[in-house]
């Protein structure tokens, strides 16, 4: 199951790190390691840090976006430390790790963590269905991106070994989803519905209601034929169905 679990690294700043949680990863029975940017995989302190998760190291595969990185993946998990109204709803690592490892039995998740500046942004937070926030001391509550890997991987790991119940959910992949929403995000504007200044605000609060009730495919394509009605019908679709009242036919 911890196979089926996807470490995404997304714009990491110190090779140092990569290789720590390649070394975590190692440790924890994790063995899939994807960098969204650059990746300093093979550098000195990278292959130093990774000791005996050289290979993991070696293995690793670079995306150009967060999107490409998470495009075959169920379920999408970002990590923050920080607060604020995109990410109130997030859990802690113990809290979440069942449902993680669950999901594992019916696609492949995606484990997100930000830059060690500053983190994942709010826009990196539209992809995610889940968030998870380590509890710390609040005189100093962020962690290395390292530590917060080993924290994560060690609950994930402790779960595995736990009898994991089939939620028998068959989530749709990642990419599907994103179409979902892009086609969600051009008809809402289209109709009003979404702050053309800030489509994203509304659009979050879809992703999370969306992303607790684990969309499958069925459920995507009819959350798609709905918003591509909803389209024609704005179009010039409102005609075509008037006429039909007209003359007592039915819509459909």
């Amino acid at each position: 199951m911890l196979k089926n679990i996807r470490i995404i690294l997304v714009r990491p700043r110190g090779s140092g790190n990569i290789g720590s949680i390649a070394r975590a990863m190692k440790n924890m029975g994790q063995t899939e390691l994807a960098i969204v940017g650059k990746a300093r995989t093979r550098s000195f302190w990278a292959r130093a840090m990774a000791v005996h998760g050289r290979d993991i190291l070696e293995n690793a595969k670079c995306y150009g976006t967060i999107r490409q990185a998470i495009a075959d993946c169920a379920l999408v998990v970002g990590t923050t430390c920080r607060s604020g109204l995109y990410r109130r709803h997030s859990q802690t690592p113990r809290e979440v790790a069942a449902d993680i490892v669950a999901a594992t039995r019916t696609g492949k998740v995606a484990l997100i963590f930000g830059p060690e500046d500053h983190g994942l942004s709010n826009k990196d937070l539209e992809h995610c269905q889940l968030l998870m926030t380590i509890p710390t001391h609040p005189d100093y509550q962020s962690l290395n991106v390292a530590q917060a890997a080993v924290i994560c991987l060690y609950e994930l790991y402790l779960a595995s070994l736990a009898p994991v119940e089939n939620s028998g959910i068959q989530r749709a992949p990642a990419e599907d989803v994103e179409r979902l929403f892009d086609r969600m995000r051009v008809v809402l504007l289209k109709i009003g519905f979404l702050d053309s200044e800030n489509p994203e605000h509304m659009l979050l609060a879809f992703r999370r209601i969306l992303g607790r009730a684990g969309l499958e495919d069925k459920d995507v394509r009819i959350f798609t034929g709905l918003f591509r009605q909803i389209d024609w019908y704005t179009d010039q679709g409102w005609k075509v169905l008037e006429e039909k009242r007209q003359r007592g036919i039915k819509a459909r």
